[in-house]
């Protein structure tokens, strides 16, 4: 499980792309879901421009107690 424990300020350089700040941030490109929620504004954006201010959410791993029943544990 991930949990968002706050946001970076980050200036994008022509290029960016959600999947590229996500494999750079957190180095999994499947956890830029968490960058466009934080940015709904820039969600069609695929290529960006530069010199754009985006929040990239601090997302940190929990660990899941292997003793949880299968229904409680999200994805």
């Amino acid at each position: 499980m991930q949990r968002v424990t706050g946001y970076l300020t980050y200036r994008t350089q022509a290029g960016d792309t959600f999947d590229s700040l996500a494999l750079t941030m957190y180095n999994a490109e499947q956890l830029a879901k968490y960058i466009i929620e934080f940015n709904p504004d820039y969600a069609d954006v695929i290529i960006f421009d530069g010199n754009i201010e985006l929040r990239l959410p601090i997302v940190e791993s929990t660990e899941t107690p292997e003793t949880l029943p299968p229904w409680r544990i999200s994805t």
